[in-house]
């Protein structure tokens, strides 16, 4: 039985934050990052040097699950805030 309506302090939009990366698979996050934030690869490579930043907000916390786990996937370490 679900609650009617989240809770008044419960938090429902997310960001994502890169945290770090490893430099090695530094290519295949920039990629990742180009998918997820549609920009263009100059943007996503700076994104991703100025790390920590915040890749994307204002997600459902599934959405911004899902996109931690695809950063982690390719070597990056990201976290919900």
């Amino acid at each position: 039985a679900a609650a009617a309506g989240p809770a008044a302090d419960e938090k429902t939009e997310f960001d994502v934050k890169l945290e770090s990366f490893d430099k090695a698979t530094k290519i295949k996050i920039i990629k990742e990052i180009r998918a997820i934030t549609e920009l263009g690869l100059k943007e996503a490579k700076a994104m991703v040097e100025s790390a920590p930043c915040v890749v994307k907000g204002g997600l459902s916390k599934e959405a911004a699950e899902a996109i931690v786990a695809k950063l982690k996937e390719v070597g990056a370490v990201s976290k919900l805030e």
